[in-house]
């Protein structure tokens, strides 16, 4: 006779303990969506770049953290007093003066850590396809068609406007660039002599919008449009 008291079902297995690679298997996809999603941002909607120099003060300070509107620029081309951001396909800065670090360049070009690349340029658009930008001395004032510019709200405070005498016409699809701080900006004035004054549209990666870090200096850019308000188009000016 059986006893009473004896089990007939198997007792249930123990679950085998899972291991650790699918824990790490996890956070190596996290990772790798947060990698792409930061690079699809970079991509088509905003670029993370880095000041490197004293060009653009007061407006942007060194070691600024900037924002650049990368969709914007499918949408409409920069215009005169635009801060935008341009790739320097024409050498402005010689090669030998530029540095990388190859973890830093993977980390932006995923779009992790604002692009600290010398081979982007940062300027304020003064002049657009079709206009005549001229100086007539270097303590004149610029002109853009004819008329004066008062460029007090974003011009360095003591530095001159021109800094040196110019006349140029801006072809179509180009712009004619400078500094805010023009006594330290080595901008389209200064590659007259060489014809690499224009930056081309295809070069542009989009205009600057927000000073992201550091977080005292937040603050939307201003593209102080009344400065250019009263430009006459190029077919309008004197003499013409």
């Amino acid at each position: 006779m059986a006893r009473a008291d004896q089990h007939s079902e198997e007792s249930p297995a123990r679950p085998e303990p899972a291991g650790l690679w699918p824990k790490v298997k996890e956070v190596l996809l996290i990772v790798l969506y947060a990698l792409i999603i930061a690079f699809l941002v970079k991509t088509f909607l905003f670029r993370g770049f880095y000041i490197p120099s004293g060009s653009m003060e007061n407006t942007l300070q060194l070691n600024d953290r900037i924002f650049v509107n990368v969709a914007g620029s499918y949408f409409s081309d920069p215009e005169r007093g635009d801060i935008i951001v341009f790739e320097d396909t024409q050498d402005w800065v010689p090669q030998g003066e530029t540095s990388t670090n190859p973890i830093r360049s993977a980390l932006s070009f995923v779009g992790v850590m604002p692009d600290a690349s010398q081979n982007y340029l940062i300027k304020r658009v003064i002049g657009e396809g079709g206009d005549t930008v001229t100086c007539t001395a270097p303590d004149a004032k610029v002109q853009v068609n004819g008329q004066e510019l008062d460029e007090s709200p974003y011009l360095f405070p003591g530095a001159e406007a021109c800094g040196m005498p110019f006349e140029v016409t801006v072809p179509d699809g180009e712009y004619f660039v400078m500094g805010d701080h023009r006594n330290a900006s080595a901008d389209s004035r200064y590659h007259i002599e060489q014809g690499t004054e224009f930056v081309s549209q295809d070069d542009v990666v989009g205009n600057a919008s927000v000073i992201a870090w550091p977080i005292s200096r937040w603050e939307v850019l201003d593209d102080h449009a009344e400065v250019f308000s009263d430009i006459p188009a190029a077919s309008e000016q004197s003499g013409s």
